[in-house]
């Protein structure tokens, strides 16, 4: 993507620059937008989690019902990224994210007090369109912001991509912990400082983030959809991906079925999560690094997806063995291991690349489709692959399906032919 940018000289990297901390030479804008990916997800995770729970014990939901309202919510979110994403191009960051914020309060704070099942599909709609307003605009940004820290000589961009995805893990993993301790009140106590949480970012954002933020235009002409999908090297990306968070789900679809066979019950599955989660926290950065010096973001890609499919593999390989108890778990274990190392490597890869794929003026509109086109090949894969878990096939069988995906993803990353792409490992146009 041009005009990225900046017009002064890039400061040229020092031989002690990629041992020093990303975060000490961060904007002040990226260490907010950073910091409000993590309060973001403490306030998020703080109360969904638990919704579930919520709605079929305490609202008295039929089953079906609340699945369909967990998936009213998710389409309100990932389905509307694009249209949040147009949103940023056209108005500018700071009043999208305000929006989306005050969005996310009142969902939040109109779910606790919901009883009828209507007012809980608008609060959760209102829930879901209000991360389809903000994410984009943050996600955007620090993209944007990333490209011209590159520029800047302080490194690949990946790394501060990874620091925002670390910064997002970590929010993950006290988000559940926070609503835990709320549930112990009720339900609503926990909506109510999900609500809260919002309410400080609202405010932070209102006194920090800049009217006019330096080398960013709104995009007032139209016609951006229809060059997007003409982009077929971004609609490659976006299908890779999207196989990638589909391997992904099944973190709530094939593991939690494997976790009841060789245990069974679910219990374990809290302790592979929090494996995960703590992985992605404590190594991102490191991953990042190592990634950075050896690979461009399409090899890091096909590192990721490799990875992914290896540890479907692993299930695979274990599951004619018919082990259970303890050892069972060890497989498992392993699928988690290696799915969230292919994590790291696909996810800051990915968001890094975006730029490089996006018209001039549309990054916003770019990094919502990335998320909306993934999130539809999730939505009809994982109709396939839940599916393919109830046919009665070999034990194998569907694992080896589903390590086949990730591995087959690799033909669609684009090649990098136009020479734009940013050299992950020098921080440098190739």
């Amino acid at each position: 993507m041009t005009g990225l940018l900046p017009r002064t000289r890039p400061r040229p990297l020092t031989a002690k620059s990629p041992r020093e901390r990303t975060w000490k030479h961060l904007s002040p804008l990226l260490r907010l937008l950073i910091l409000t990916q993590l309060a973001f997800n403490v306030g998020f995770y703080a109360v969904l989690p638990f919704l579930a729970a919520h709605l079929g014990t305490t609202i008295g939901m039929v089953g079906w019902m609340v699945g369909f309202v967990l998936g009213l919510r998710t389409f309100s979110q990932q389905g509307l990224f694009v249209v949040g994403g147009w949103l940023v191009d056209r108005h500018g960051v700071r009043p999208v994210v305000l929006a989306g914020c005050v969005l996310r309060i009142a969902g939040f704070a109109w779910l606790g007090y919901a009883q009828q099942t209507w007012a809980v599909i608008a609060a959760v709609l209102l829930i879901g369109f209000a991360a389809a307003l903000f994410s984009p605009a943050v996600e955007s940004e620090v993209a944007r912001q990333a490209v011209v820290w590159e520029a800047q000589g302080h490194g690949p961009r990946t790394r501060v991509l990874a620091l925002f995805s670390a910064a997002g893990q970590a929010g993950a993993f006290v988000g559940p912990l926070l609503g835990a301790l709320l549930l112990a009140v009720d339900f609503r106590t926990a909506c109510l400082a999900g609500a809260g949480v919002f309410v400080l970012v609202l405010a932070g954002h209102m006194r920090l983030m800049p009217q006019h933020i330096p080398g960013r235009v709104r995009t007032l002409q139209r016609g951006g959809f229809r060059a997007l999908l003409r982009n077929r090297r971004f609609l490659a990306l976006c299908c890779a991906y999207g196989t990638y968070l589909l391997a992904y789900n099944q973190l709530y679809l094939a593991l939690p079925d494997e976790v009841q066979r060789v245990t069974g019950c679910q219990s374990a599955l809290s302790w592979l999560f929090a494996l995960s989660s703590l992985l992605v926290v404590l190594a991102q950065l490191p991953v990042t690094r190592w990634a950075g010096d050896r690979l461009d973001l399409r090899r890091s890609m096909t590192a990721g997806l490799l990875l992914v499919a290896a540890g479907f593999a692993v299930v695979a390989a274990a599951r004619p063995t018919g082990w259970t108890g303890l050892a069972g778990l060890l497989p498992a274990a392993g699928y988690v291991l290696l799915l969230t190392l292919g994590q790291m490597l696909i996810v800051p890869a990915a968001r890094a690349w975006v730029p490089d794929l996006a018209e001039d003026g549309r990054l916003g509109l770019y990094t919502g489709a990335l998320s909306s086109v993934s999130g539809l090949i999730v939505l009809i894969g994982s109709s396939a692959t839940g599916s393919l878990l109830d046919l009665g096939l070999p034990a194998a069988v569907p694992w080896l399906v589903l390590a086949a995906i990730p591995a087959v993803a690799v033909a669609l990353l684009p090649r990098c032919a136009e020479g734009n792409e940013s050299s992950a490992g020098t921080g440098r146009e190739r």
